[in-house]
């Protein structure tokens, strides 16, 4: 997917051409001419990455960037002029990730932006979760013990990666709702339900494999 990066930056020339330059280079941007439009920009869309100029017509970045750094932990470049060392290292210790010194060119910026995102990058994970016999390729999408591949509908494999993530932990019909079904208001009978068949698929496999086991009034975990 192509990333998606907010930039807020007044002077129009100068945005314009790094929008183009960036939209070439594989990014999406979404351009912001001030502090409130910005704002607006890092509150209400699914954005990657930020490049923010600290001197804007209506307030300063790094106002900006303190707000957005109490609650977010957004990747942002901020952008200064030539001789706004202060502004830099104000930036750095708010919480900004780099920085760019105007005029600078637009290879540089996208050779930082991409370090910046590689940073953030949280670390890679084993595509493949093993618990006891049971395989879960989470790559691929699909469970097998010892060979025996197990036919299980979208969301029972997505109870079964949940559940294999963490054996032994107890993960409450709440939680299961909110990570699978995205709303915790969904009726707790769903999972019972869904437990109930993945249970059985587990149990019908003809090498012994994990079951999922039920605490009574807590939730449900996958014993090896």
């Amino acid at each position: 997917m192509r990333p998606h990066l907010a930039l807020i930056e007044d002077e129009p020339d100068f945005a314009l051409m790094c929008r183009s330059y960036l939209e070439h280079e594989g990014f999406t941007v979404t351009w912001a001419m001030d502090a409130r439009a910005g704002k607006s920009v890092l509150h209400e869309s699914s954005v990657d990455l930020a490049v923010l100029d600290l001197g804007l017509p209506d307030g300063s970045g790094l106002e900006l960037l303190r707000a957005l750094r109490s609650t977010s932990r957004l990747p942002v470049i901020v952008v200064t002029g030539r001789g706004a060392e202060a502004d830099r290292v104000a930036g750095l210790e708010i919480g900004a990730d780099d920085y760019l010194v105007k005029p600078f060119s637009q290879r540089e910026l996208v050779a930082r932006i991409r370090a910046v995102l590689r940073r953030s990058q949280p670390p890679e994970v084993s595509a493949v979760i093993q618990v006891g016999s049971l395989r879960i390729d989470t790559a691929a999408r699909q469970a097998s013990a010892e060979g025996v591949s197990l036919t299980l509908r979208p969301k029972e494999y997505a109870l079964l990666e949940m559940l294999g993530e963490a054996p032994g932990r107890v993960f409450s019909t709440e939680q299961v709702l909110e990570r699978i079904w995205g709303a915790a208001w969904q009726q707790p009978a769903t999972v019972i339900e869904h437990v109930y068949r993945l249970r059985g698929k587990l149990a019908a496999l003809p090498v012994p494999a994990p079951r999922i086991t039920t605490v009574r009034g807590y939730g449900y975990r996958l014993d090896p």
